[in-house]
């Protein structure tokens, strides 16, 4: 590991759906300008009392990520396939995740997620652009790797 190597190219991100899918599936082809992102969690409510306290308490709240993938990317078939599923079920699938980030050394664990938002279609422009899919982890756990 370098400490001047910060790419995402060599990462790993896996997804389990035990109840739909009969493996772990390794994500593939993700979109060029932005693979995943996961906006800051916020970890504390706050109360500013009349007289000028600042109370804080600790509150938990779920992680939203939306991973983007290329149109021609052999993962949609798998959010497709997830999407179809809780359609025709009318219920939910759970989610399990793990992304290796080999260039920093680090390991993340999505626990209990939810498919909870998703492109149904590429937009078509000159070529055809990329899908996202929305997830919603219960709590994502950093460990090294």
């Amino acid at each position: 590991m370098s400490d001047l190597d910060i790419t995402s190219a060599n990462s790993i991100f896996v997804i389990t759906v035990t109840s739909l899918l009969q493996a772990p599936v390794t994500l593939q082809n993700y979109a060029a300008d932005r693979a995943w992102d996961a906006p800051e969690l916020e970890m504390a409510e706050t109360q500013m009392s009349i007289d000028g306290y600042l109370n804080a308490g600790w509150v938990p709240n779920p992680v939203d990520q939306t991973v983007s993938f290329s149109a021609a990317s052999v993962s949609v078939p798998v959010f497709e396939t997830i999407m179809a599923a809780q359609q025709t079920s009318r219920s939910l699938y759970r989610l399990g995740g793990e992304i290796t980030l080999t260039s920093t050394g680090r390991k993340y664990t999505m626990v209990n997620g939810i498919l909870r938002a998703a492109s149904v279609l590429p937009a078509a422009a000159r070529v055809l652009e990329a899908r996202a899919f929305s997830i919603r982890w219960q709590s994502v756990t950093p460990a090294g790797i």
